[in-house]
């Protein structure tokens, strides 16, 4: 099976909040909330929402942010800009959520289907119902979840995605991405390339979590992290001491994990590691 997508072009942001994906127990979504803060840079930027994030919603919208990043380069996508040029363009604007200093930026908009997204992250089966049903209700918690930057006194509000609309008796797909996450993929901001290869590679959550958050290791470069903290990427929540023991057995398998897809994890000194992420995009460049 051959993939289109190569990598993602991810927001910083939204990639390296702590709490802002994390793994659940059966029960938990209706039990918690969603509200978490993170300083990056000259931001300060507010996640909140009726459910918590868990590692599907964080693989579809790795999915949705690779998806975005093909269409915009190969025509499918569509930059709706704060002054839309076209008739078209301007009532497309006019559907998404986005007031105040938001319209001022630019949103990107990309069509696609249930059974390519689906693909592209790895699903086994891309032809199910309960599959597309499961994507659907993560495009929906990603939907419902509310961001807000504020800088220098100035704050903006919009949601991680600022509009949806689908057509199950088709599997068609229209996902709108906020401005933060449009201005990563065109490369007006700053972004971190997530390699869809090692997405579709991972088969369990905590390692999903854990090699996002590991994302703030530059490509080709080694970074050190104490194993206590790699299992806050995946549970920022205290626990018990029985807890953390089985947490710190779960995190080492997924060192073993990243280091079935090419990372390289050592450790160095008890309960400290040093991982090296590997460079896959001069691969695909030589």
């Amino acid at each position: 099976m051959s993939f289109d997508l190569t990598h993602a072009r991810h927001d910083p942001a939204h990639c390296l909040t702590p709490g802002l994906f994390r793994s659940l127990k059966r029960g938990e979504r209706k039990r918690l909330k969603l509200d978490v803060t993170y300083e990056f840079g000259k931001d300060r930027i507010r996640f909140w929402g009726p459910e918590p994030l868990g590692a599907d919603d964080l693989r579809i919208m790795q999915g949705l942010v690779a998806m975005a990043a093909v269409a915009g380069a190969n025509g499918r996508g569509i930059m709706l800009h704060p002054e839309p040029e076209t008739e078209g363009g301007t009532q497309l604007r006019l559907l998404l959520e986005t007031k105040f200093d938001a319209i001022a930026q630019d949103a990107l908009v990309v069509k696609g289907s249930y059974r390519q997204l689906a693909k592209e992250v790895g699903y086994v089966d891309t032809d199910g119902g309960a599959a597309f049903r499961a994507i659907r209700d993560c495009i929906e918690r990603l939907w419902a979840v509310s961001v807000i930057v504020e800088r220098d006194g100035r704050r903006q509000g919009f949601r991680i995605l600022s509009e949806y609309t689908s057509d199950e008796a088709d599997g068609r797909l229209f996902v709108a991405l906020n401005p933060r996450l449009a201005n990563a993929i065109v490369g007006k901001g700053q972004h971190l390339r997530i390699e869809m290869s090692e997405v579709r590679a991972l088969s369990s959550d905590p390692a999903r979590l854990m090699h996002q958050r590991l994302h703030w290791i530059d490509a080709g470069d080694t970074g050190r992290v104490k194993l206590d903290t790699l299992c806050s990427y995946v549970w920022p929540d205290e626990c018990s001491a029985e807890a953390m023991k089985k947490r710190r057995q779960t995190a080492r398998k997924s060192l073993a994990e990243l280091a079935s897809i090419g990372w390289t994890c050592t450790e160095y000194a008890p309960g400290k590691f040093e991982i090296h992420r590997p460079d896959r995009s001069k691969a695909l460049n030589s």
